[in-house]
């Protein structure tokens, strides 16, 4: 598989980079952003550019791919102005640049748990926005609905005071995720439940978090990896 990854210094897609790189049925990966990944890999090129709404600097690049797993986002907070135009605009810009280029390809989306264009919390309405969007577009897409999601293997996230939260709360994150899976995932579960979706002939449109868990046990056991995480890994 060729993969297009946004958002690959986040915390959820430093995770699912990590997974990508370490899947040998995974042979390329462009990381599209605004700053290199920091990781060195034969797999990995880096597609940098300044805003995602001026793709004219790598559109050479954008093809061929098999998906497009987008982790890319900003944090809800702020003006609801600004947290659209991330969420919304860029997110829909990038997807119509990949879609007109891979038409056959899966556009694979980092959501988040509740998501509705109706509600009245305004980052799950604009999440919600996001994904009716993206489902009208002509490609096929996956929306994955996180809950809480435990940084592991490494990952930290790139703001400092949601680092420090994370340092904190992250083992008691490991335990609520075995106890409550259907609130809680992590950085490395949700790189492995979107490859799994990359395998099915017929993935879901939407998967909660649950199901998140799931799938990504499904890919340990089809890749011979443990079969349950090790939450409290570095």
């Amino acid at each position: 598989m060729r993969i297009l990854l946004t958002g690959a210094t986040g915390l959820v897609g430093q995770g699912v980079l990590r997974v990508c790189l370490d899947d040998p049925e995974v042979v390329h990966v462009s990381a599209l952003g605004r700053r290199a990944s920091g990781q060195v890999d034969a797999k990995l090129e880096e597609l940098l550019v300044a805003d995602f709404a001026d793709l004219a600097p790598v559109e050479d690049r954008l093809q061929p791919f098999d998906a497009c797993l987008y982790c890319a986002g900003a944090l809800p907070i702020g003006a609801e102005a600004e947290y659209r135009h991330v969420t919304v605009d860029l997110t829909l810009h990038v997807a119509r640049a990949f879609a007109a280029r891979n038409p056959a390809a899966r556009f694979v989306y980092i959501s988040g748990a509740h998501s509705n264009p109706d509600s009245a919390i305004m980052p799950l309405k604009v999440k919600g926005e996001a994904e009716a969007a993206l489902a009208a577009l002509p490609i096929r897409t996956i929306m994955l609905r996180t809950g809480g999601v435990q940084p592991v293997h490494g990952v930290r996230s790139p703001h400092p005071a949601m680092a420090a939260l994370y340092t904190v709360a992250g083992p008691l994150m490991g335990l609520g995720l075995k106890l409550v899976p259907g609130l809680l995932t992590s950085t490395e579960n949700v790189g492995m439940a979107m490859l799994q979706l990359l395998r099915m002939p017929d993935p879901p449109a939407i998967v909660e978090n649950d199901a998140i868990n799931a799938l990504a046990d499904a890919y340990r056991a089809s890749s011979g990896s443990p079969s349950a995480q090790d939450s409290s890994a570095p």
